[in-house]
């Protein structure tokens, strides 16, 4: 017989993957769980912006049905997730936490969410995020900021601010954000939770709320790294629907975790990287480092270069990207922006086409792109 559900909150994504294959509990079981959860957890937290509780218990049967017919979708068979509300699913709307889009019903679904239900995995829904994916608070209009698992009065970081908090809380056991520049990275860092940043092109964004077309980039939120690999391995490869995506081969990410670093040299700045810390955090960076010692890893000091210059021009590019997008909008409904998302996109429509192309030309010489 199959063992108790019993406390499934300890598990990270991966485990729970395989505790569905392994039949210990049902997929329909844990779904029910994440729900329950969600939704006795909402009004503390304000993870999600709407739980799709149908939708998703109809994935989690289906699921459990394959698996009886000795069938596995996939590697996240039967696992509950939960994504950024800029993320398209047809007919569900997607309101990209923006009062302009509230109503918004999107006509097609993004490729990573087509690709997570071909991954078997179960999709609950929503979560919350700042207004159009842009600004590193979570702040929004529509139903108000994300709170942080941690400390509610704290900060989630945005703008993937509900995958963060969903994540941390363990609500659901991963969350597709996106990053522009550190909108999943942030969230994960003051959540306590694991966020990867893809290399450019590894993603598709098709049927994603764009932002910037240069720096937009799909991103796992997750408990993690294996599990962050496990989602990455799903969602990542070329998708005609987005040309900007590579045609190279996808990886084994989970297959490279458990290789020896002894012998690695892992670089550290001495400069920059530790301006500012407080102290608990430098204590916990010194002791992550001793780690890597004692597996045999190399830690050299290493100089960096000012990161001040690189985040105006990354902030040049997106919000003069994000104004294209948004400018009509900022013409005739100025008013139901978030403040901090409609001074940003402002600041957008006032730079010059030659103040945008300089941005973007420095960039690329900065990372050696170009000449």
């Amino acid at each position: 017989g199959r063992e108790p559900m019993g406390d499934v909150w300890g598990l990270t994504l991966t485990e729970v993957a395989e505790g569905v294959r392994c039949k210990q509990f049902s997929s329909t079981e844990v779904t029910r769980a994440c729900i329950e959860r969600a939704e006795d957890l909402q009004q503390s937290l304000n993870a999600f912006i709407a739980i799709d509780a149908e939708g998703a218990l109809r994935a989690a049967e289906k699921a459990d049905a394959a698996l009886a017919r000795g069938e596995v979708l996939g590697p996240l068979h039967g696992v509950p997730l939960a994504h950024k509300d800029t993320y398209y699913r047809k007919g569900r709307r997607a309101s990209c936490g923006s009062l302009i889009r509230r109503d918004f019903v999107p006509d097609r679904t993004a490729t990573t969410l087509a690709r997570l239900d071909a991954a078997g995995a179960v999709d609950l829904g929503g979560v919350n995020t700042s207004d159009c994916g842009l600004n590193p608070f979570g702040l929004n209009r529509l139903v108000g900021r994300a709170r942080n698992p941690w400390n509610p009065d704290h900060v989630t970081g945005g703008s993937s601010s509900g995958s963060g908090a969903a994540v941390a809380a363990r609500l659901v056991f991963g969350s597709m954000g996106s990053d522009s520049g550190g909108s999943a990275r942030l969230p994960a860092a003051m959540c306590g939770v694991v966020g990867l940043k893809p290399t450019d092109g590894r993603v598709s964004r098709y049927g994603i709320m764009p932002l910037s077309y240069t720096l937009d980039c799909p991103s796992p939120i997750a408990r993690t790294a294996a599990d962050c690999a496990r989602i990455t391995g799903a969602v990542a490869g070329h998708d005609p629907l987005d040309s900007k995506t590579s045609v190279e081969p996808v990886p084994d990410y989970e297959a490279t975790l458990d290789r020896d670093i002894k012998g690695r040299r892992i670089g550290v700045a001495s400069n920059y990287f530790s301006e500012g810390v407080a102290d608990d955090v430098k204590s916990v960076v010194d002791r992550s480092l001793e780690v890597f010692r004692e597996l045999g890893a190399e830690i050299v000091e290493i100089r960096v270069p000012d990161p001040a210059p690189m985040d105006v021009l990354g902030n040049v590019i997106v919000f003069a990207e994000g104004a294209r997008v948004h400018e009509q909008w900022l013409k005739e409904r100025a008013e139901d922006y978030t403040p901090i998302t409609r001074e940003s996109l402002e600041f957008g429509l006032a730079l010059s086409a030659t103040r945008y192309l300089e941005a973007l030309n420095m960039t690329l010489v900065a990372l050696k792109i170009v000449a």
